[in-house]
C-alpha cells in the first residue's frame, strides 16, 4: 500500500510539473501583420519604433508588398529605428525605377545612356513590350546588401523572428506564401505590381504583388501560431467613383477587387487594430517618405500604452536587439555563373572584377554587380552565398542578359533646330562578338545621322577600336553686332576612328583621325555671304572623365572633355560675295592646331539647391583665321560643331579663333522634378588672334533664367536670357532629348 501511495505521489507530480512547463510554453505568442501600400508602408516604421520602446516581443510576422520588406527587416534583426535611418537615406526615384546611376556605366555607354525616351527589345524579328515598366535592378541590389547577415537562413522561420510574405501566381491568380528560398527574390515577387514591375519566376511559377489577393495576411500569421495578432493597415481600399478619373484608375480598381474582399475576412482576426491616415497619399508618394514616416511615428505614439500594457501583461518585456552588423564579410571559395548566353564568364567576371578565394563585403559585391551591370550586357545579376563553413561559401550568380538588339526613340524641340523625331537601333555583337553597333537618325526641320562600331580588343576588354560616320544639316542665322543678318544652310560630313582605352568607369583617353566636309550656301540673302565647300583631316588625342550621376538635371561629380587636334591637308572651293557681288576670300588654308577644353563640376549645397560651373575653351593657333574653322558662341544646349555655349546669346550669334568661357548656375528644386536655374556668363575671345567682324567687343557677360520640367519623355526648359552687350531679352525653348 504503501508502495502503490508513493507511486500516485510521484505520479501526480510529474504531471503539475508537466501542466507548469505547459502553461509556459502556452504564453501568447504575439503576431504582427503589414499591409502592402507602396509609399504609404513606410508609415509602417512608426508602430516598429513604438514595439520596440514598449518592450514587446514579437514572435511572428507575415507581410505584402512594403508590408513585407519592413517586416522581414524587422524579422531579420534591425530595429524599427534602424530601419528608419535606412529608409531616410535611400533614393527612392533611383530604386524605383530602370535608371542607372550614370557613373556606374561603363565609358563608352555613358555617351548614349538617356538620349532617347523610349526602348524597347527587338527580339526574333519582333519588337517586345516589356511585361513591367521596371525591372528592379537597383532594388535588387540594394536588397541583397540589407539582408547579406542572413544568407543562410533558407528557411524564413529560421530569421531572428519567424517570416512569411505574400505573392501572386500570375497563371492562375491564386496566392503564393513564400516562406523559404531567397528571401530578396521573395520581397521582389511579392512587391512585384503587375504592368509595373516585371515578374519574378519562383518554383517554375510567374509570381507578382501580393496585394491583389491578399494584402492584409492576419490569416497566415494566424497559422503560424500567433495567439494575440497586430495589425498595421495602410491601405485606403477600394477607390470610390468620384476617385476614378482615368484609365489607370479603372484597371487599379479592378486588379484590387479580390483584395478587397480578403480584407473583409482579415480585419475582424486582429486583435490590435491600426489604421493610418494617410488618405492625402498614394503608392508612390515616395516624395514625401520623411511625411508619412512621421504620420505613421505619430500613430505609434498613440498605440506606446497598448504594447507596453500587452507586454505587461505577458510578463516578458525585451530590450532592443544590437543593431545589424551590416559590415560582415565571407570568404568566397569558389564562384559560378548562371544564365549566360551571348556572353562569355570569363567575360563577365573580367566586367565584375571578381576573384575567388577573397574576403568580400556585401558592399563589395554590390560594387563588382554594379561594374557589370554598367556595360548594359545585362539586365539583371542576383547572387546566392552557399554555406560551405564557418563563413566561408560559395557565389553563384544567376543573370539575365540584355536583348541583342533595342529600337529606341524620342522627340525634341528647340528654337534653333525646330522640331526632330530621333530615331535608333543599338545591336550588340551583331556583326562580331563582343561589338556594339549602332545607327542613329533625327528627322525633321534639321537632319543627323551618326553610326558607330565599338570593338572591343584584347582578353581584358579595355581597348577598343571605334569607327563612325556622321552628318548634320541645319540652318545657322548670322549676326553682324548682335542683330540677325542672314541665315545658311550648312552640312556637315565627318568619318573617324579613334583607338580608345577604358580603364574604368570615370575615365578613357584615345587617339583618332577624322576628315571632315564642310559645305556652306546662303539660305537668307545678307550683305556678306559665304558659298562653297571645306574639306580637311584631322588627327587628334582625347580625354574624357565623368563622375556624374545623371544625364539630366546632376546634383554631383565631374564631366570633362579635352582634346588636342592638327588641322591639315586643307582643300576648299568658297565663293565670298559682299552686297551681291564676288569679293576676294580671305580664308586661310595653312595647317595649325587647336585645343578644346569643356567641363563641369556640381555640387549639392543643400538638399534643394545645387551650384555648378562650366568652363570651356577653344583655340585655334593660327595667326590667320578661317571663320568656317572658327569657334560659334551662344546658346545654353550643345548643338553643332565648334559650338561654345553661352546663357545670354542665340547659337552662333558670335565668331571667334580663340574663346574661353565661364559659367557659374545655381539650381533650386522647387517640387519633384520642377527646377529653376540661374546662370551668369563670362567669356573672353580673341585673346591670340586679331578680332573678328562679326563683333569687336572681346569681353561678352550674359545671364539666363530658367524653369524646367523633368518629363517622361525629356526635360522641358523655359529660359530668358540677356547680354550686356546685345542689350536685349531673348526667349530660349527647348523639350525633350536632343540627339
Amino acid at each position: 500500500m504503501k508502495t502503490v501511495f508513493i507511486f500516485l505521489f510521484i505520479s501526480f507530480c510529474c504531471i503539475h510539473t508537466c501542466t507548469a512547463q505547459e502553461n509556459i510554453k502556452r504564453k501568447p505568442a504575439i503576431g504582427l501583420t503589414l499591409s502592402g501600400g507602396g509609399a504609404k508602408g513606410l508609415a509602417h516604421i512608426g508602430i516598429l519604433k513604438a514595439i520596440d520602446s514598449a518592450g514587446l516581443k514579437v514572435d511572428y510576422i507575415t507581410g505584402t508588398s512594403m508590408g513585407a520588406i519592413l517586416g522581414a527587416l524587422y524579422a531579420s534583426g534591425y530595429s524599427g529605428k534602424q530601419i528608419e535611418q535606412l529608409c531616410k537615406g535611400l533614393e527612392w526615384d533611383l530604386l524605383f525605377s530602370n535608371q542607372v546611376p550614370l557613373k556606374s556605366l561603363s565609358m563608352e555607354e555613358k555617351n548614349q545612356y538617356a538620349r532617347f525616351a523610349l526602348e524597347l527589345p527587338y527580339i526574333n524579328n519582333k519588337i517586345k513590350l516589356p511585361a513591367g515598366v521596371i525591372e528592379g535592378q537597383e532594388l535588387n541590389i540594394k536588397f541583397l546588401e540589407l539582408f547579406f547577415h542572413v544568407f543562410d537562413r533558407k528557411q524564413f522561420r529560421d530569421l531572428p523572428i519567424p517570416f512569411q510574405c505574400m505573392a501572386t501566381d500570375l497563371e492562375t491568380g491564386n496566392l503564393v506564401v513564400l516562406d523559404s528560398g531567397n528571401l530578396v527574390k521573395a520581397l521582389r515577387a511579392s512587391m512585384a505590381i503587375p504592368s509595373v514591375f516585371t515578374a519574378v519566376s519562383i518554383n517554375d511559377k510567374k509570381l507578382v504583388d501580393g496585394g491583389l489577393v491578399r494584402n492584409f495576411p492576419v490569416k497566415n500569421v494566424r497559422e503560424m501560431g500567433a495567439d494575440i495578432t497586430i495589425g498595421s493597415n495602410v491601405s485606403g481600399g477600394l477607390s470610390t467613383k468620384e476617385e476614378i478619373s482615368n484609365a489607370v484608375d479603372v484597371i487599379l480598381q479592378m486588379a484590387f477587387f479580390k483584395e478587397a474582399s480578403d480584407f473583409r475576412e482579415e480585419i475582424p482576426l486582429t486583435d490590435i487594430y491600426i489604421h493610418m491616415p494617410l488618405t492625402k497619399y498614394n503608392m508612390s508618394s515616395f516624395n514625401s517618405s520623411k511625411e508619412i514616416m512621421q504620420t505613421g511615428i505619430d500613430t505609434g505614439k498613440n498605440y506606446y500604452a497598448v504594447f507596453k500594457k500587452l507586454a505587461d501583461s505577458i510578463g516578458e518585456r525585451i530590450d532592443a536587439p544590437p543593431p545589424v552588423q551590416r559590415s560582415k564579410s565571407v570568404y568566397i571559395k569558389h564562384y559560378n555563373v548562371l544564365g549566360l548566353q551571348k556572353t562569355s564568364s570569363g567575360f563577365f567576371f573580367h566586367l565584375m572584377n571578381f576573384y575567388d578565394n577573397r574576403r568580400y563585403t556585401a558592399a563589395e559585391i554590390s560594387k563588382s554587380i554594379i561594374r557589370a551591370y554598367g556595360s548594359r550586357y545585362y539586365s539583371s545579376i542576383t547572387y546566392n552565398l552557399v554555406p560551405v563553413s564557418g563563413d566561408t561559401v560559395n557565389i553563384e550568380f544567376n543573370v539575365t542578359e540584355n536583348p541583342g538588339t533595342y529600337l529606341k526613340a524620342a522627340v525634341y524641340y528647340s528654337i534653333f533646330r525646330g522640331i526632330n523625331v530621333n530615331l535608333n537601333v543599338t545591336s550588340r555583337d551583331f556583326i562580331i562578338p563582343n561589338s556594339r553597333s549602332m545607327l542613329s537618325v533625327a528627322l525633321g526641320e534639321s537632319i543627323q545621322l551618326e553610326t558607330e562600331h565599338f570593338q572591343y580588343l584584347g582578353r581584358t576588354k579595355s581597348i577598343a577600336v571605334i569607327p563612325g560616320f556622321t552628318i548634320d544639316r541645319l540652318n545657322i542665322n548670322t549676326y553682324t553686332d548682335f542683330k540677325k543678318e542672314g541665315a545658311y544652310k550648312q552640312v556637315n560630313y565627318r568619318s573617324y576612328l579613334n583607338i580608345q582605352n577604358s580603364g574604368n568607369n570615370k575615365l578613357s583617353a584615345g587617339v583618332g583621325t577624322a576628315w571632315e566636309y564642310l559645305n556652306v550656301k546662303p539660305s537668307v540673302k545678307s550683305f556678306y555671304e559665304q558659298k562653297g565647300w571645306l574639306s580637311y583631316l584631322k588627327s587628334y588625342a582625347y580625354l574624357n572623365y565623368n563622375t556624374l550621376r545623371q544625364t539630366f538635371f546632376p546634383t554631383r561629380g565631374i564631366r570633362l572633355h579635352t582634346e588636342f587636334a592638327f588641322i591639315y591637308n586643307q582643300h576648299a572651293n568658297i565663293r565670298a560675295y559682299e552686297n551681291g557681288q564676288p569679293v576676294a576670300s580671305n580664308l586661310s588654308l595653312d595647317n595649325f592646331s587647336r585645343f578644346v577644353l569643356d567641363g563641369a563640376i556640381y555640387v549639392p549645397l543643400h538638399k534643394r539647391f545645387t551650384f555648378f560651373s562650366e568652363l570651356q575653351a577653344g583655340i585655334n593657333f593660327t595667326n590667320v583665321p578661317n571663320n568656317l574653322n572658327n569657334f560659334f558662341i551662344g546658346g545654353i544646349n550643345g548643338h553643332f560643331r565648334n559650338q561654345i555655349r553661352f546663357a545670354g546669346l542665340q547659337e552662333a550669334t558670335v565668331n571667334a579663333a580663340t574663346v574661353s568661357s565661364l559659367q557659374l548656375a545655381l539650381r533650386y528644386t522647387l517640387f519633384n522634378n520642377i527646377y529653376i536655374t540661374g546662370r551668369v556668363n563670362g567669356l573672353v575671345k580673341d585673346f591670340a588672334t586679331e578680332k573678328n567682324a562679326t563683333s569687336n567687343k572681346s569681353f561678352l557677360s550674359g545671364y539666363s533664367l530658367t524653369f524646367a520640367y523633368k518629363s517622361p519623355i525629356g526635360p522641358l526648359e523655359l529660359s530668358a536670357m540677356y547680354a550686356d552687350q546685345g542689350k536685349y531679352l531673348q526667349s530660349y525653348v527647348t523639350f525633350g532629348i536632343p540627339f
